[in-house]
Formats: C-alpha cells, sequence, structure tokens
C-alpha cells in the first residue's frame, strides 16, 4: 500500500493538472468505488464544484473544492492518471472518472478494486481517525514524547496505527526503526526522551528522503505516466534480509511483529 511518500509524490503529479479545474460529470465504472454512498449521490455532490488545492492527509488525497472535499485512497493498486478521452478509453481496469473543464479526465485505475473515493462536507470525520502529520512542524520530539508516554504497545505497531501517526506503513517504520537503532517489539513507554528524539529524527529523515526520490516502488506503485518510485535502491533493511547491515556488517533478518513482515538488523537493534 502506497505511504505518505508514495501519496505525496502522486499529489505533486495531480497538482498541476487538477487545481482550479471544474468537475463537470462523474462516471463510477464499478459501484463500490464510492462506497457506502451510492455512486449517483457522489456524482451530484461533487459535479460543477471547483478543485482548489490538492494536498495530502496521511495516506489519503484531498481534492478541496469551492464546497466540501474529495478523499481518495489508493490502497493496494489504485492510480491516478489525468488524459485526454482518446487516452482515457484506452486504459484498464478503471473504477471511476471525473471529467474535468479542459476536457481531460482524472480517471482511478484499480486492477484489485480496493481504493476508494468519497465525499465529505468539511474534514473533521477524517480528521478524527488520523494521528498527526509527521512532517509537521506540530509534530516535535516532545510532542512524540508526549504521545508514547504510557503506551504499552510495541513500537512498530503502535506507529502503523493511522489514529496515532497518519501516514506511516511498513517500509518506513522498518526504515525508521533502524536509523534509530530501536528493536520493534520495544513498548512504546520504554523510550526515553533522548531515544524518541532520535526516532523522531529518523521518522522524519527517511520519509524526506523518500519524497526527494519519489517514494518507493516495490511491485505495484506508478505515478503519471508509469513512472516509479526510485527510492528501493536506498532501503537499508526493508526486504533486505540476508544481507549484510549496512553498519555492522550482520545478516539482517525477518521476523513478524504483529502478523506483518518486520526486517531488522539483531545486532543494530537489541531489543
Amino acid at each position: 500500500m502506497p505511504e505518505l511518500p508514495e501519496v505525496e509524490t502522486v499529489v505533486s503529479y495531480l497538482r498541476p493538472h487538477l487545481e482550479e479545474r471544474i468537475i463537470i460529470g462523474f462516471n463510477a465504472h464499478w459501484p463500490r468505488v464510492t462506497a457506502p454512498a451510492l455512486p449517483e449521490d457522489f456524482a451530484r455532490q461533487v459535479t460543477d464544484r471547483t478543485i482548489g488545492a490538492v494536498q495530502r492527509r496521511g495516506k489519503y488525497i484531498i481534492l478541496d473544492l469551492d464546497r466540501g472535499n474529495i478523499h481518495l485512497h489508493l490502497r493496494m493498486t489504485g492510480r491516478l492518471l489525468v488524459l485526454s478521452p482518446s487516452e482515457a478509453d484506452r486504459q484498464s481496469h478503471i473504477t471511476a472518472e471525473f471529467d474535468l473543464s479542459d476536457s481531460r479526465r482524472l480517471v482511478f485505475r484499480d486492477m484489485r478494486k480496493f481504493g476508494r473515493v468519497g465525499y465529505l462536507d468539511d474534514l473533521a470525520p477524517l480528521e478524527a481517525r488520523l494521528g498527526p502529520e509527521p512532517l509537521s512542524p506540530q509534530f516535535t520530539p516532545r510532542v512524540f514524547h508526549r504521545l508514547l508516554q504510557g503506551r504499552q504497545r510495541r513500537i512498530k505497531p503502535l506507529l502503523l496505527d493511522q489514529s496515532f501517526i497518519a501516514g506511516l506503513g511498513n517500509i518506513y517504520v522498518d526504515e525508521a526503526l533502524f536509523l534509530a537503532r530501536i528493536h520493534p517489539e520495544t513498548p512504546a513507554s520504554r523510550l526515553t526522551f533522548a531515544r524518541t528524539k532520535v526516532l523522531h529524527r529518523a521518522i522524519q529523515d527517511i520519509l524526506m528522503e523518500s519524497i526527494q526520490h519519489s517514494g518507493t516502488t516495490i511491485i505495484n506503485f506508478q505515478y503519471g505516466e508509469g513512472n516509479t518510485g526510485r527510492f528501493r535502491e536506498k532501503l537499508r533493511v526493508f526486504r533486505r534480509e540476508e544481507q549484510p547491515c549496512s553498519v555492522c556488517g550482520t545478516p539482517l533478518v525477518k521476523i513478524r511483529v504483529a502478523q506483518r513482515g518486520t526486517y531488522l538488523c539483531p545486532a543494530c537493534q537489541l531489543p
């Protein structure tokens, strides 16, 4: 599933194509793409609305309209493309299309059909489900440490919880924990403020580095006209089991934490 850097990359691609365009029509090729709303209800809510800012919140893509907001989640295989009608007609696995005022279409391709689009009059219900943005100026080391206090959950599943921090997923949690030399099964409450500062810096550094490389493509992630993320070559631990640790040379290992494949160095990241 695309994580924060991949979604940010998609948002950067979409902005120049969508901002200030008017949605003049909507067509659901797969009726559950707007679930729980009906496609015809969603179409009434978004048609003739002007798209203002295109932004990201956690793993969601947000289209701010002149009234209300569209939120989109790519899930496993979703892709968003802005195409001419003739180009759009040649696409496969389309679940939804938005007709735009510049005669192009915003096409939602999704082979596995897990992706969703929705409408909200305001973003309060979405905000209530999401934790702070890890790259926000408000997400300081002290705020992070305060959030960790009293948490008995292991640090990896806690960081994966979107209601705790928004946008992190399996790749970047493993990478950040490796940079911070923290074992993924460490109880969150055991992290001192000093270790929290190191983890905070690791999270922000790994996310910014990935954004600079347009995210990570492991299997499915693409943006624009078939572009892929370039950060895979920079990964330190993720999917590198049995390869030597870049710090100490110990072979990396794969374990399972909260039913998720988890990569670490057994020497650098002691329990």
